[in-house]
């Protein structure tokens, strides 16, 4: 009978969930077979189930031999083989199929039997229930399929993590492929916070990719996020860094009263003077704000005749120009220097507020090319009086409700120096948006918005109060209320904060050699896996141990790879290649150098490729 050939052994100790099975001295060690399949005895990672009457208990083999021993029987068996430690992750019946967590526990002497394929097809769910999708097939059978619940994968938040060079880019665009093909997720919403430019190619057919250096001849769209969107707090750190209480007290006068008067000038819908605060995402002028503070900071006055008090002279008109200066260029006003006597004296501006450096620095970066996507936002860009051509709904409406499902934001192009504020920003954005739109049809409720954080670790390190893990953390704690889910993807695990890490219900956990690492993504599952983890530096590129709540259960899978012509731009480049045009192995010629300059330069590491194809077609044709 197949139950008698299932048959592994007893139970013998009880801890909790964790389980100790001694075998049975008829059970037969290495290969088993049981209708036409053969099982491995005691392999690492294999199901067992416990029958309790009509209740049947399931659990993975996380220890095997003499390391299975119960600590008691260590002096009477220090060398036995014939035990097993069992992990138990949950029950089910005939009819009922499968639930996570128990009802009861098993006792001592209860039989234990081996978990045949017909049983796991049963308990990995079924591939045509329309929450699940396949991402891959059972590591130990290619028969049974990978199946992740989508909604639980997206609302309970997920974390993918992997040594660099396992395939974890490649997964995750698989993962993004599995969601996003057919009709059945028509109306998906996933956002990609890409920080290398990894995964336009990918996706190019079902994503709109938002890049600062946009190549248009693929439909890509200039990336812009505009200053004025941002809080107070965000806009500080970007623009005039740390300044002192005095002052910042000043400049939020000045920012909400700049506000005051673009709403005034230009009506808004939704915000009136009464609800506005410097925080309201309301437009105003970056370049005149620059141009009042350095007015105020540098400029001269004369005065005649008449004394005057230093209050006075601090905010008298600035009619010591020479040269008129222009806020949207970025140039400053020439100023008649200042002199020290006579009835006709020039002062130096008496203003208190310490920010010449702050202001100067504000300047450097609205000159620099690179922040224009963010201070020169193309339509969204304020004129002086704050007027803009489009409003954020443009804005909102390109990100999350454009023609395609997945929206990357490839941040390659962005300056180091912000790549932590701006993720913060682009977070919180996103947040605000569906928190206050959840009773839309817009908003996270109605159409749950997914946001893969690649290389995660970069911005989310451990005790980082940086405005991006602020976010992510609002996002893990709050999000699924609202949904919003997060994938965060990371080759260091141990670099993230574990408030973030914990909040992650399903870990899709890669090849992982660093002992610092594993512990943390251990103590991040939702199961009792510590044995079944413990094999995460024994598995093979592009495999994974998926735990948690977007699976019935632990799973060992092998996860189905995009095609060749769609994997990430992450591929480790050939020393030796033997079919490909590269390596150390081809002809050595001649490089052009001054094309590695010129895109060095641009900044823009497509643009090689640009350039040769628009010389190409300057080339004249034969014929």
């Amino acid at each position: 009978m197949e139950g008698d050939a299932s048959f592994l052994g007893t139970v013998q100790s009880v801890q909790g969930a964790t389980v100790s099975v001694e075998l049975a001295t008829e059970t037969a060690p290495g290969l088993a077979f049981i209708r036409g399949y053969g099982y491995r005895i005691g392999q690492i990672g294999s199901f067992v189930r416990i029958p309790m009457g009509y209740v049947d208990l399931y659990g993975i083999v996380s220890k095997v031999g003499a390391e299975a021993v119960p600590e008691p029987l260590l002096s009477t068996e220090p060398y036995g083989r014939r035990w097993i430690t069992v992990e138990l992750v949950g029950e089910g019946t005939e009819a009922g199929g499968f639930q996570r967590g128990l009802s009861q526990y098993p006792t001592y002497t209860d039989k234990v039997y081996l978990v045949t394929e017909p049983d796991l097809a049963r308990l990995y769910g079924r591939p045509d229930a329309p929450n699940f999708v396949k991402v891959g097939h059972v590591a130990s059978t290619e028969n049974i399929p990978a199946l992740i619940d989508v909604d639980k994968l997206v609302t309970r938040h997920s974390a993918v993590v992997g040594a660099t060079g396992t395939g974890k880019s490649t997964t995750v665009a698989g993962l993004l492929l599995s969601l996003t093909t057919g009709d059945r997720f028509r109306s998906a919403r996933i956002m990609v916070l890409d920080i290398h430019g990894e995964y336009a190619a990918a996706l190019k057919d079902r994503a709109t990719v938002f890049r600062v250096n946009p190549d248009e001849r693929n439909g890509e769209l200039p990336l812009y996020v505009p200053y004025w969107a941002m809080s107070f707090d965000e806009l500080l750190s970007m623009t005039l860094g740390r300044i002192d209480d005095a002052s910042q007290g000043q400049v939020v006068e000045r920012i909400y009263e700049m506000k005051r008067a673009a709403l005034e000038l230009s009506p808004r819908a939704g915000i009136e003077e009464k609800t506005l605060t410097v925080d309201s995402p309301v437009p105003f002028s970056i370049h005149r704000f620059w141009l009042d503070l350095h007015n105020l900071l540098n400029g001269t006055h004369p005065v005649t005749g008449t004394a005057q008090t230093t209050e006075t002279i601090a905010y008298a008109s600035v009619d010591g120009v020479e040269q008129r200066g222009n806020a949207m260029q970025v140039v400053p006003p020439r100023y008649r220097p200042p002199t020290s006597g006579g009835v006709d004296r020039i002062y130096l501006s008496a203003s208190t507020l310490n920010l010449r450096r702050q202001v100067e620095g504000l300047a450097s970066k609205l000159r620099d090319p690179r922040f224009d996507f963010m201070f020169r936002p193309g339509p969204l860009l304020p004129q002086e009086n704050g007027n803009t051509q489009a409003d954020l709904d443009t804005l909102l409406a390109e990100w999350l409700g454009g023609p395609q499902p997945i929206s990357i934001l490839d941040l390659s192009g962005v300056p180091a120096s912000i790549l932590n504020d701006l993720v913060g920003v682009l977070l919180r954005l996103m947040f605000d948006a569906l928190f206050w739109a959840r009773g839309l049809s817009e908003g996270g409720r109605e159409r749950p918005l997914l946001l893969v954080l690649e290389e995660a670790h970069t911005y989310l390190g451990k005790g980082d109060g940086g405005p991006a893990s602020v976010a992510v953390q609002r996002i893990a704690k709050e999000g699924r209320k609202y949904g919003i889910g997060a994938m965060i993807v990371s080759q260091r695990p141990a670099e993230i904060d574990s408030t973030i890490l914990s909040q992650c219900g399903t870990m899709i956990a890669m090849r992982l050699a660093n002992a610092l690492d594993r512990s943390h993504v251990t103590a991040a599952v939702t199961d009792n896996l510590a044995g079944l983890l413990g094999m995460l530096p024994a598995l093979r590129t592009g495999e994974a141990l998926i735990v948690g709540e977007a699976v019935q259960l632990p799973v060992r899978t092998l996860v189905d790879p995009p095609a060749k012509n769609r994997r990430p731009d992450s591929i480790d480049p050939l020393v030796y290649d033997e079919y490909g045009p590269g390596g150390w192995n081809r002809a050595r010629e001649p490089g052009n150098y001054g094309e590695m300059v010129r895109t060095w330069r641009n900044q823009n590491p497509r643009s090689a490729q640009i350039i040769r194809e628009g010389d190409d077609a300057d080339e004249p044709t034969a014929g």
